[in-house]
């Protein structure tokens, strides 16, 4: 009986956790479409506010553009791809912005928040892209920045960066 209630209880506690990590809304999207990314930001660090939140921005995805957000300032990092992407009318984009900030707000640990920005996907169907992101509170860091191994699930990790599976056009 104890093995029951011991099992049950650590079952509790995996979908406690599975539901605690850096979320996208929406978990597939058309490929080559532009896409709306809200990532749901569910608390703080373990009682301590988030202070800000970087998002790193999946390889291929293109004119990618941040909602600001009230309260939060709001920042860009742009960089070189590592290959030109063609853009509309054939040209050739080879920079872009790759990460994005939003820092100097207060999301209280037992608050929840959205946190949007928007682009165009790749026109990769079949294959699953990843936005890493880091938490950082007044009093520690949660990096949801793991991204699983082909074929294991992102269940498996404890910290899974929020992922986009890409579909193809119907």
């Amino acid at each position: 009986m104890k093995k029951a209630v011991f099992a049950a209880a650590f079952l509790c506690g995996l979908s406690i956790h599975a539901d605690a990590h850096v979320t996208l809304e929406q978990q597939q999207a058309v490929a080559g479409s532009t896409y709306k990314a809200v990532l749901r930001v569910p608390h703080g660090c373990e009682g301590s506010p988030t202070i800000r939140l970087r998002v790193q921005i999946p390889d291929g995805m293109v004119n990618v553009k941040p909602m600001p957000k009230a309260g939060w300032e709001l920042t860009t990092v742009r960089a070189r791809y590592a290959q030109p992407i063609s853009g509309d009318h054939g040209a050739q984009i080879t920079e872009g912005v790759r990460e994005v900030v939003w820092s100097g707000g207060r999301l209280p640990d037992e608050h929840y928040d959205e946190f949007v920005l928007r682009g165009t996907l790749p026109n990769k169907p079949g294959e699953t892209i990843h936005f890493p992101t880091v938490s950082e509170c007044e009093r520690g860091t949660d990096r949801w920045i793991e991204i699983p191994a082909a074929g294991r699930p992102a269940s498996e990790y404890r910290y899974p960066a929020p992922s986009l599976r890409l579909t193809p056009r119907n």
